[in-house]
């Protein structure tokens, strides 16, 4: 018998329409996935461990604070490079964001909210993801989101106030004064990659 956690992920799991992976989940077996989903997938989650790589040195280097400086610069270049090679649109969403650019479109917002149900009920964060093709302005669109959870690195510029390093709090007034990005804990999702494209006809 399931756990009310696990029931309750499975009873999430069709709100994914079909594109979720989540342990309690075999709609991947009920639908095939598509070639594109592999592809994406991977662009996805070559861009993080890189930034986050950037980021460790700055905070060695530099501090937290400068690392701010350094994130806001480094994390739209990667994902240019990142769209550059694979074809894909990518960029980061949080329905808290710090960077303006960064806030969710309506479809983009639904799998954030359901990505956060998800996690209340159980589910690893790190297997959260949605993809769908979608029509937008007459044209098909494959669209593809993989759940962010905070790691203990970004604690230092997402954590509550009496987690924010030193300059912090101060840089990110400068710099973001709506900032909306912190008070998370590690492994809260943070927010997401997303990715589109046009389908082919």
């Amino acid at each position: 018998m399931k756990t009310p956690s696990l029931l309750l992920a499975a009873l999430l799991s069709p709100l994914l329409s079909g594109c979720s992976v989540t342990p309690d989940n075999n709609t991947a077996a009920a639908t095939p996935e598509p070639a594109w989903v592999q592809a994406a997938r991977a662009s996805a989650t070559a861009v993080p461990p890189k930034l986050l790589a950037v980021l460790s040195t700055a905070i060695e280097a530099s501090g937290p604070a400068q690392a701010i400086d350094v994130c806001k610069e480094a994390a739209p270049k990667m994902a240019r490079a990142a769209s550059e090679q694979s074809g894909w649109q990518i960029k980061r969403v949080s329905l808290g964001n710090r960077n303006p650019k960064a806030v969710p479109d309506a479809w983009e917002r639904r799998a954030l909210e359901e990505f956060d149900r998800s996690q209340k009920a159980g589910v690893e964060p790190t297997k959260l993801e949605r993809w769908e093709v979608v029509t937008e302005d007459g044209q098909a669109v494959r669209r593809y989101m993989r759940a962010l959870p905070t790691q203990p690195l970004c604690i230092q510029c997402h954590g509550r106030s009496d987690q924010l390093g030193v300059g912090v709090a101060q840089r990110l007034g400068q710099l973001y004064p709506h900032d909306r990005a912190t008070g998370y804990a590690v492994g809260q999702i943070r927010g997401a990659m997303t990715l589109r494209q046009p389908a082919p006809q």
